[in-house]
C-alpha cells in the first residue's frame, strides 16, 4: 500500500495554543494527506517556558475534529508534562478519536535539559500497514536513535525539527544518511519564521526524501508552505 504525506511548516504564534492549533487544522483540512507532519514545539513555537499540554487540552479539539474529517493523522510538536516540575518535548498524535503523546525527544540540545527531561524509548505508530518512527530535531542527528528506530522495523522516519536558515544544509545532510544507513523514508517537518530560542530566521525547507535518498518533495523557507509525497 501507498502513504500520502505532508511535511508542514505552518506560521506560529508563540505561547498562542488556541491560535496555532486553528491553524494547524486548516492545514490539516487543506493537505488531503493520511499523515501530516508539523515541526518541532509547532503548538507553542520554541519557547522553552511555554506552559505543558495535555493530551486532552480542548484547545486541541479543532485539530481532532479536522482529523475526523479527512481521515488524516497528525503528528505535531508540544511539550507536555513529566512530573516533578519537568517536561517532555514530545510529538502528539492526533486522529478523530483524539490526541496522546506519541513519542517524547531523547536527545536534548542547547538550554533544553535546564527544564526538559530526555524521552527513554523509541516511537512508532503503525498506520495503514506502515510502521512510522517518530523523531524530533537533534535526534535527527545522532545515529544510535536512528539505528534504535528502524530496529523496530520501520518503513519511514518522520521528525519534527527546527534549524536556523544557516543550518539549512543540515536536513539534506541528515535524511540523506538516514534513508541510506537503513533504507527508509525520511520526512522533515521543519519549522519556518521566527520564534524563540534565538531562532530569528528558522530554516524552512521541509523535505521527503526517498529510501535511496532523493529528495522527492521540497518547500521553501517561507511559512506556510507544504512537502507532499505518496510513499510506496
Amino acid at each position: 500500500m501507498t502513504l500520502t504525506v505532508v511535511a508542514a511548516q505552518p506560521p506560529c504564534v508563540s505561547y498562542d495554543v488556541a491560535a496555532n492549533a486553528a491553524t494547524h487544522a486548516a492545514t490539516v483540512r487543506s493537505a488531503g494527506a493520511r499523515v501530516v507532519v508539523f515541526p518541532e514545539m509547532s503548538l507553542t513555537g520554541y519557547e522553552l517556558d511555554a506552559p505543558a499540554i495535555a493530551a486532552e487540552d480542548k484547545r486541541l479539539a479543532p485539530i481532532v475534529d479536522a482529523c475526523g474529517a479527512t481521515g488524516s493523522l497528525a503528528l505535531m510538536g508540544a511539550p507536555v508534562d513529566a512530573g516533578s516540575g519537568r517536561s517532555h518535548i514530545a510529538m502528539l498524535a492526533i486522529d478523530g478519536g483524539g490526541a496522546r503523546v506519541a513519542y517524547r525527544k531523547m536527545w536534548l540540545g542547547g538550554a533544553e535539559p535546564g527544564r526538559f527531561s530526555p524521552g527513554s524509548e523509541p516511537g512508532v505508530v503503525d498506520v495503514d500497514g506502515w510502521r512510522v518512527g517518530l523523531a524530533i530535531c537533534k535526534d535527527t542527528g545522532v545515529p544510535q536513535h536512528a539505528s534504535d528506530t528502524a530496529a523496530l522495523g520501520i518503513d519511514a522516519y518522520v521528525a519534527g525539527v527546527l534549524e536556523s536558515a544557516d543550518d539549512a544544509a543540515v536536513l539534506d545532510e541528515r535524511a540523506r544518511r538516514v534513508a541510506a544507513d537503513h533504507g527508509v523514508w525520511v520526512v522533515l517537518a521543519s519549522f519556518a519564521g521566527s520564534t524563540g530560542g534565538g531562532f530569528a530566521e528558522a530554516a524552512g525547507r521541509s523535505g521527503i526524501w526517498s529510501a535511496d535518498g532523493v529528495v522527492v518533495a521540497r518547500t521553501g523557507p517561507e511559512p506556510g508552505a507544504v512537502a507532499r509525497a505518496t510513499l510506496g
